[in-house]
């Protein structure tokens, strides 16, 4: 029995002591993460930056405190930072070039796609250089790359060039095993989000505008890789339909896509000369982690605050199983951040950064009197990235001047109503049973033991008819057009960038440069500096937040492993219950590949 205890003792105490040096060094490597992001990074002379485009890109980086602990990244990507990085690169003196290192990788969007291929190129217009290389090229990937002076590949690599298709998904049919099916009302014959609960193919409204995006998206990336590659728009669509992908790799120099076949070692070797480098020479790197930290010019001038705001637009902040991109636009908070800024005599104008495919559409008519309010103090420019569309236009169009990148999805004007009836899955598949004492002709409206009356539903349309009335004068009122000129391109019709501009719904094509310089310009500022809003949580608080959501998060982990490309259905369904009932969206799930 002693010996009992004594193996007791010493196995709580060595507990004890393996959490408290666990903790110690949890503690070290925390102090360690937050010393080393504030540190100041100094570029070497005859350095090269160094991008790795491997994972998913989003709109603004996060911080990935867990990963850092365990070894497994420091953030992921973020088109703000990547960005922020390659301008600071152009303007060293020290950073010849840059070399990218393509793998797996994916950008949230196309129009993000070409927001960092259009910083590249930028950045060689100082004589700077780029250098490529990747085992073998995804069609994104390659797109981006096409930029670089020399492109190099594996010698049994490939490159993945086949075209763009959409193929969206149908859940009537599945949702009806359960016994649920959706009731629906909309306002536009093109408003095709409710057609993923409700049919079980495109409508031929729906099949002509997602054939004239994809097709649009399409042709810009055939034309800027033809003008970087010296080669005809013909040549490269006559490359997809013949499925290079399985090419063999010496076919792909003749075809003029890459310039050399090399293995990764002998990359080194290729940049040395352009470094002027000898073989002995070691290479200065810099990555983009370490550009985060190298010091940037003096804020010189007044002060223009760039406000973030992407994903899906909701009433209130959901907790759980996160949406299916992960973000989202939480109506209340945006209208009190965007008070703030109207009341920050700092602040001299504001872009708004939008990428959203829109959602609640009570949220969008808040976030629009929000925008209506900070216009009446300072000028506001909208500045889209991928999508700005249904709710994410109706929060664009109330600005003075509206920036889109050519590939950017907006429009989408009008709304529809949802309302999941689950009275098959209560009644006939789990035998719930249900009476009824009513006092009035429509006290039961909404109860789960039946759908809407055809009376109803009239009078649901009659609400979603008199709010598509509503989002029409919004954007009449903002774009300065009649309401029956903004009925001709409404009624849901989603347009890419380039055609909105020739329809009034856009200002200007471009990046978020283009939307500054003209907030700028709206202000009368001779020099200016920009600053992101809302602010970022240090470290430390990630940190917190992570461990306090950590099941959550390791559940949605799993759930991208074990779902892959389904994921994003999955979470939908999951979650239809959080959405609000009258939307302001374009469909749930695009699926462009």
């Amino acid at each position: 029995m002693k010996d009992f205890f004594k193996y007791v003792f010493a196995t709580v105490v060595g507990m004890i002591v393996f959490i408290l040096v666990f903790g110690m060094l949890g503690i070290m490597s925390i102090v360690g993460m937050v010393a080393s992001s504030e540190a100041t990074t100094d570029v070497k002379e005859n350095s090269v930056l160094v991008i790795n485009l491997k994972g998913a890109m989003q709109e603004r980086a996060e911080e990935n405190p867990l990963g850092m602990l365990m070894g497994g990244g420091t953030e992921s990507m973020g088109l703000d930072e990547v960005l922020n990085s390659i301008a600071k690169a152009r303007d060293n003196e020290d950073v010849k070039g840059i070399y990218l290192e393509a793998g797996l990788f994916a950008s949230d969007s196309p129009a993000s796609s070409l927001a960092l291929r259009k910083a590249l190129l930028d950045f060689k217009k100082g004589g700077k250089w780029i250098v490529a290389y990747a085992d073998q090229y995804m069609q994104n990937t390659y797109y981006i790359c096409s930029v670089a002076d020399k492109i190099y590949m594996n010698p049994q690599g490939m490159v993945d060039w086949h075209g763009l298709s959409a193929q969206p998904y149908f859940l009537k049919d599945l949702m009806a095993k359960f016994g649920v099916r959706m009731q629906v009302t909309k306002v536009g014959a093109y408003k095709s989000a409710p057609e993923m609960f409700t049919a079980d193919k495109m409508s031929d409204a729906n099949r002509e505008q997602v054939s004239a995006y994809i097709n649009g998206i399409w042709e810009q990336m055939v034309g800027d890789v033809a003008q970087s590659r010296k080669l005809t728009a013909q040549q490269l669509n006559s490359y997809a339909d013949s499925l290079i992908t399985f090419a063999a790799p010496n076919d792909y120099i003749s075809m003029k896509l890459i310039d050399k076949l090399i293995y990764t070692d002998q990359v080194k070797d290729e940049v040395k000369k352009l470094l002027g480098l000898g073989e002995d020479d070691d290479v200065n790197t810099i990555s983009l982690a370490d550009m985060k930290n190298v010091k940037r010019k003096p804020n010189d001038g007044e002060q223009i605050a760039v406000y973030y705001a992407y994903g899906d637009i909701v009433d209130e902040a959901a907790s759980g199983i996160p949406s299916a991109n992960g973000h989202q636009i939480v109506g209340n908070t945006v209208c009190k951040d965007l008070k703030e800024l109207a009341d920050d005599d700092d602040v001299k104008a504001v872009v708004l950064r939008i990428n959203s495919g829109g959602g609640s559409a009570y949220a969008s008519e808040q976030m629009w009197h929000a925008i209506e309010q900070l216009k009446a103090k300072k000028p506001v420019v909208v500045s889209m990235g991928g999508m700005a569309a249904s709710g994410g236009y109706y929060m664009s169009c109330n600005a003075n001047w509206i920036v889109a990148e050519p590939t950017t999805l907006t429009g989408s004007i009008g709304i529809f109503g949802m309302f999941p009836d689950y009275s098959n899955l209560l009644t006939d598949k789990l035998g719930v049973k249900f009476d009824l004492v009513k006092t009035n002709a429509h006290s039961d409206f909404g109860a789960p033991s039946r759908p809407f009356s055809a009376e109803e539903m009239a009078y649901l349309e009659t609400y979603i008819d008199r709010g598509y009335e509503l989002f029409r004068k919004r954007v009449a009122d903002g774009r300065k057009l009649s309401v029956e000129a903004v009925e001709k391109i409404a009624q849901g019709h989603v347009w890419l960038g380039k055609d909105a501009l020739k329809i009034k719904l856009v200002d200007e094509l471009g990046g978020l440069n283009e939307a500054v310089a003209k907030a700028a310009k709206l202000a009368k500022l001779e020099e200016h500096y920009t600053k992101s809003y809302p602010g970022q949580a240090d470290l430390l608080e990630t940190l917190l937040q992570t461990a306090s959501q950590g099941s959550d998060n390791y559940l949605d982990s799993q759930l991208r492993l074990m779902l892959g490309d389904y994921y994003e259905p999955f979470v939908l369904i999951r979650n239809i219950n959080r959405h609000s009932a009258i939307q302001a969206r374009i469909p749930f799930y695009m699926n462009i590949r």
